[in-house]
């Protein structure tokens, strides 16, 4: 390429060492291609049956977290959610997870974008798994307490009884 400047010409020559755009392109089609879904899966969703609980029949992991997240006003059952506020409150933390890994890629020093998305769903996931063990929710009535205590349950917190529905909680990548 050359310039004319007033008064003479300067020569201007530039040399590409390496071409870096298509895996940059990669990069980029695979972070909006790909999202990270947290909550509980089909695969995690079938609970054990506890026979000393009275079982009314086969409500999964997924539909307990529908419930507990909502609440059920007809089975008298007051909201406790615990996904969405998780979210909420590590929200910057999500954002920051997700620059970096942006920045990772652009900088062509992350190969696989997908590996981005499994950072933040573990975080997610970490943040939501917390959030039932120490949110701060309706108690329990005396006589949900009271049936956990026949059963030999020492807990009184919300959410967590058997362990079975926060440990099901875990996140996937999807395209």
């Amino acid at each position: 390429m050359d310039l004319k400047l007033s008064g003479g010409e300067v020569a201007m020559s530039f040399k590409v060492t390496k071409d870096g755009t298509a895996a940059l392109l990669r990069g980029l089609e695979a972070l909006a291609s790909e999202r990270v879904l947290v909550g509980i899966p089909a695969s995690n969703a079938e609970r054990q049956i506890d026979e000393d609980a009275n079982d009314r029949g086969p409500i999964n992991n997924a539909a307990i977290g529908k419930i507990m997240e909502e609440g059920s006003p007809a089975a008298n059952i007051p909201a406790r959610p615990h996904l969405k506020p998780a979210v909420r409150e590590n929200r910057d933390a999500i954002v920051k997870a997700y620059r970096a890994g942006a920045k990772a890629v652009l900088d062509g020093k992350a190969k696989d974008a997908t590996a981005v998305h499994h950072r933040v769903g573990i975080l997610v996931e970490n943040a939501v798994k917390a959030k039932v063990n120490e949110g701060d929710f309706v108690p329990l009535a005396p006589a949900t307490i009271a049936k956990r205590k026949a059963r030999g349950r020492k807990s009184e917190r919300p959410l967590v009884d058997t362990g079975q529905y926060r440990n099901s909680i875990t996140h996937v990548v999807r395209k």
